[in-house]
This record gives C-alpha cells, sequence and structure tokens, in this order.
C-alpha cells in the first residue's frame, strides 16, 4: 500500500491538493496530514480526489468546530483524530502528530513502525533507535505550503517501507 504524508499546508488548498493528486497517481490509497492545516476549507479540494484523508492539529489549529464538521459530513472520508492519531494503515502500525520533539519520543517506544510528523518544515526520513533495540521510522513531510523551504511532500510505499520525499513543482 502507498500512502501520502504531507503537513503544513498552511490554509493553502490548491498545494495541498496537488500533492494529493500526485500521489494518487502515483497509486497512493491514503492520506496522513500531520498538521497546521488551519482552515477547514483547506480539506475540501480533497473530497473530489476521493481518498482517506487522517488529519492531525498542529498550533496552528484555526477552527476545530468547522474542522470537525467538514470532516463529519464527508461520510468518513475525511477523518480528525485531534492532536494525534494512532493508525493501521497497510498492515503498518502508524503514530502520527504535529511535534517532531513528540514524535521522536514516540518512535524511542517501538510501539509503531512509522511516526510521521510535521512542524519543522524541513523534509526528513531517519531510523530512531528504540528502548527494545530496534528501530522506529521517523518521518517529516516538511511544509506542502513551501513556507521558508520547498513545497514537499512523502510518498511512502508501506509494503516495501521506503519513502519519497517529493517536491510539488
Amino acid at each position: 500500500m502507498r500512502i501520502c504524508i504531507v503537513s503544513d499546508s498552511h490554509d493553502r488548498a490548491p498545494l495541498l491538493a496537488a500533492a494529493v493528486s500526485a500521489a494518487r497517481h502515483a497509486g497512493a490509497q491514503a492520506v496522513v496530514h500531520c498538521g497546521d492545516l488551519i482552515g477547514a476549507h483547506t480539506l475540501r479540494p480533497l473530497l473530489a480526489l476521493g481518498l482517506p484523508v487522517h488529519t492531525v492539529h498542529g498550533n496552528n489549529l484555526g477552527d476545530a468546530m468547522a474542522l470537525h464538521r467538514v470532516c463529519a459530513r464527508s461520510g468518513g472520508l475525511l477523518v480528525y483524530h485531534g492532536a494525534d492519531a494512532e493508525l493501521e494503515l497497510g498492515g503498518r502500525r502508524i503514530f502520527a502528530t504535529h511535534y517532531p520533539h513528540y514524535a521522536r519520543g514516540i518512535a524511542c517506544t517501538g510501539d509503531y513502525e512509522i511516526v510521521c510528523c510535521g512542524h519543522s518544515h524541513d523534509a526528513s526520513v531517519t531510523r530512531q533507535a528504540t528502548i527494545a533495540g530496534g528501530t522506529t521510522w521517523l518521518v517529516n513531510p516538511g511544509t506542502v505550503a513551501g513556507l521558508n523551504a520547498p513545497p514537499t511532500w512523502i510518498l511512502a510505499d508501506l509494503d516495501a517501507c521506503e519513502f519519497e520525499i517529493r517536491t510539488l513543482e
């Protein structure tokens, strides 16, 4: 299974939709948004793309009630998880949050195979050592909005545990 991992869209609906559309064309079957979506309207263009979207909030929350309403009216296509999300996609245990320091701490537990975060606007994919002696993938897609950095997102192949940082044209 392939998924799209995005973060920090900061109300830039066209850029978010472009990343999700590109991911869909590359075979993605779901989207994980790691926060700083801000306005609920930013998600509306994604409805037409038909992929399930899991989102958490960040430090730029916007109107949480509006976000909840948009997601509730989506027929299950859009899911707002709150501060963080525990997901199982493609047989992988995934945790999503906004903050890198929190993500690193969660990754250290070894409870998840993949931990996703945002906030820094710097795209990165690393292996985090766990307390049990293993490793967890720590994935930050950067900022799809291109704020103080190129507009990036990640195409993840969950079967192979491969993560490709992509830049919007």
